[in-house]
């Protein structure tokens, strides 16, 4: 049996490991490998039926050195307060190393939203806010969505938070619909970003994107516009995907007998939380396997993008022998036992927040449009993502060659220093 993994625990554990290589005084790795602050709070909301539920919601600051605390709200059964503080420090790691003028913030509640009716959502939404108010703002605290939130509960939130604030505040939420503060290109940012870094690992080992193929781990908002983006993109293949069957209660890999998923014809069948219509692909042609099968496929890139330590010292052994590339979509997804493995195969890894920074990245443009009223195309949106997240691919990549080091390590190096860098100029690391 997999042992449970503490996200927590896993994220100090790599914070430490790069702290002793760069050296950092004990006084500064401590500051950075904890959150600056720390909220949970009860969160009562009427349901259908009219009784009363409590629901219990986080908030988890980790640094604002380089500006407003950015990150997003979970809904999610097993939302626990650990899983919160591993999520803001890797947002915070994920702002610096794409070189966003932002820290790391997360929040949640542990909730599945697949269980509650539309009005339960608004409801939980709206009181999140009303409890959360005066620890976020544009320049504060910026939330936006992740696993089990969408637009439109984001769109809830700032509608609360303006009528607290006594006056319209778009910037206080991203990841917002369009049409109400939303930024073009926001849906399709994250997964679009993965592939763009997986664009560059091609790039870097010589290998041509239209004769490869990709196994993806989920099939969530991440997971569908990578899918799309590996297939229009890159031209490659995609071998399967997998989802959780909420009707069944279990993980499925969806694969096709070609290689050659179509990520439209899945997208079109699948519901607002990842899961897809089972029956319909069957009809379709596809075939119905173990939700562990997607790690073992004969395939060149395996792209895990759902949640965290799926790539563990079990899950490890399945790689086929043929996989170069792992590019995470998730956040946490490869445990470090699993890593001494990746690095001993020789297995050219994208790290978690370098690999998906192209939410975040896209939720800071999204700010800065609401900040100037004024909105830019999706093209101009997406071309900027690609030039941040070409550039941050590269930083990161230099440093692993100049270094010799692993690319998480590289990465977080690259993170690290920036964040103490604006620590120092702030007088943060001279007491007096």
């Amino acid at each position: 049996m997999t042992k449970p993994i503490n996200a927590f625990k896993m994220a100090q554990g790599q914070f430490d490991h790069v702290a002793e290589l760069l050296d950092l005084e004990p006084y500064v790795a401590k500051m950075l490998r904890e959150p600056q602050r720390e909220y949970k709070c009860q969160i009562p909301v009427r349901m259908h039926d009219n009784t009363i539920q409590v629901f219990y919601g986080y908030r988890v600051q980790h640094n604002d050195a380089r500006g407003p605390l950015k990150g997003g709200i979970r809904f999610h059964p097993s939302e626990t307060l650990d899983t919160i503080r591993a999520l803001s420090m890797w947002m915070t790691w994920k702002c610096a190393v794409a070189d966003i003028p932002l820290g790391g913030s997360k929040g949640g509640v542990a909730v599945d939203p697949a269980t509650l009716t539309e009005s339960e959502k608004e409801r939980l939404c709206r009181g999140w806010i009303d409890k959360f108010w005066n620890v976020i703002g544009p320049h504060q605290d910026v939330p936006a969505p992740d696993v089990g939130t969408n637009p439109q509960m984001m769109g809830w939130m700032m509608d609360e938070y303006s009528k607290i604030a006594r006056e319209y505040t778009p910037g206080v939420i991203t990841g917002k619909p369009v049409g109400g503060g939303g930024s073009l290109g926001r849906t399709e940012a994250t997964g679009f970003g993965v592939i763009y870094t997986v664009r560059e690992a091609l790039k870097h080992l010589k290998m041509d994107p239209e004769k490869t193929t990709v196994a993806i781990q989920g099939f969530g908002n991440v997971a569908q516009y990578a899918a799309i983006g590996f297939v229009e993109q890159l031209k490659g293949k995609v071998a399967c995907v997998s989802c959780w069957d909420r009707k069944d209660k279990q993980a499925h890999t969806i694969s096709h007998p070609q290689n050659n998923v179509d990520p439209r014809f899945l997208q079109s069948i699948t519901d607002q939380y990842g899961t897809i219509d089972k029956d319909k692909a069957i009809q379709a042609g596809y075939i119905i396997e173990d939700g562990d099968a997607w790690i073992s496929k004969d395939v060149d890139i395996l792209i895990p993008a759902a949640l965290e330590g799926q790539v563990n010292d079990q899950t490890v052994q399945k790689i086929s022998d043929r996989v170069k590339i792992i590019a995470e979509g998730a956040n946490g997804p490869t445990t470090p036992e699993a890593d001494e493995v990746l690095k001993r195969n020789n297995i050219f890894l994208i790290p978690d927040f370098l690999c998906n920074a192209g939410g975040v990245t896209v939720s800071y443009f999204e700010s800065v449009q609401n900040n100037m009223n004024y909105y830019w195309t999706r093209d101009e949106v997406l071309s900027r993502l690609n030039q941040k997240m070409t550039q941050a691919f590269k930083s990161v990549l230099q440093l692993t060659e100049q270094e010799k080091v692993y690319t998480r390590d590289a990465a977080y190096m690259v993170a690290i220093g920036r964040v103490v860098k604006a620590m120092e100029l702030r007088g943060w690391l001279y007491i007096p």
